[in-house]
Order: structure tokens, then sequence, then C-alpha cells
């Protein structure tokens, strides 16, 4: 009887154990899913950031895009103008030209109109002129060629304009060349 009673004992401690194991293995297969689940959840929320991240490169390029598209159109003709400043002024040299005679004066006088002319269709499309005789210099808008040391007049001022500069919408298509008086006190002594 006793071989049976630790039979049955045995029975009872090996049905207890499958119950445990099969517990465990329901528990590890839930800790499983569980673990899934939460990895699943990760791996979604990574894909949301990258989809999200994407989109707003993607807007963000398209307004640089649409900026660019913007600003190419509005300064389209800016290397054209550039081109043509130079012949323009030497235009406008020649017809400010004194002559004696009244058939070439009168041939200058048309020559200038058309000058102007084509100025003010300039003027109009955004080319304005940098203002710079009796200005005080500035370094982003004129270029310093000479320098002068005139007592009488005010230290840093454009005492003449070379070539004239000019800003085409609100770029500078070429600063304007200039003398500037500059002197010290200390240069003033050393003159004397």
């Amino acid at each position: 009887m006793e071989d049976k009673d630790i039979k049955e004992e045995d029975l009872t401690i090996n049905e207890n154990e499958q119950e445990v194991v099969k517990e465990e293995k329901k528990k590890n297969k839930k800790d499983k899913k569980a673990d899934e689940i939460e990895l699943l959840k990760e791996q979604v929320k990574l894909e949301k950031e990258n989809y999200l991240k994407s989109r707003a490169e993607l807007e963000n390029f398209k307004k640089r895009t649409n900026e660019e598209r913007i600003k190419d159109r509005k300064y389209a003709a800016s290397n054209l103008i550039h081109d043509l400043l130079l012949p323009l002024d030497q235009l406008k040299k020649v017809v400010n030209f004194e002559v004696e005679d009244p058939t070439l004066k009168n041939y200058l006088i048309g020559f200038k109109m058309i000058n102007d002319q084509i100025y003010q269709v300039l003027e109009e499309d955004g080319l304005k002129e940098i203002k710079a005789l009796g200005e005080k210099f500035d370094p982003n808008f004129h270029h310093a060629v000479e320098k002068e040391n005139d007592l009488e007049k005010e230290n840093g001022i454009v005492t003449s304009e070379i070539s004239t500069g000019y800003m085409y919408k609100d770029r500078i298509l070429r600063p304007s060349m200039v003398k500037v008086n500059e002197w010290s006190e200390e240069n003033n002594e050393n003159n004397k």
C-alpha cells in the first residue's frame, strides 16, 4: 500500500508540476506577446516619427524651391542689366561732351534722349543709382579707390565719384567707385 500511496503522491506532484509548467508556458506566451506588442508599438512610433520628419523635410524643400523660383524670377534681368551698365555709362559720358558743331550737338541731344529713355526703362524695372557724392562712406555700397586728405571736409565723406554704383531692386549690382576724405590729427601735424 505504501507503494500505491507514493505513486499517487508522485502522480499528484507530476500533475501539479505539469500544471505549473503549463501555467508558466502560458505566462511566457503572454509575456512574449506583450513583449512583441511593445516592440511593435515602438516600431510604429519610430515609423510615425520618420514619416513626420519626411513630411516636414518635403514641406521645407517645397518652400525653399518656391522661394528660389520667386527670387530667380525677381532678379532674372539682373545679369543683363549688369552687363549693360558699362556701355550705358560710356554712352552717358559721350552724350555729355561739350561740342561746338551744331550738327554734332543735335546728334548728341538725340543720343542723350535715347540714353535717358533706356535708363528710365531700367529704373522702372528696379534699377537705382547709389548716391555717393557727399555721403558718408559705406563699404556696403561704396568701393574706395583713393583717399584724399582735405581738412576742410568731414572725415569719411565721399569727395568724388569715379564710377556710379547701381542697385537692382534690393541687391547691389555694382558698388560706387569713390574717393574718400580721410585724415587724422596725427597726419595733420606731420604735414605741417
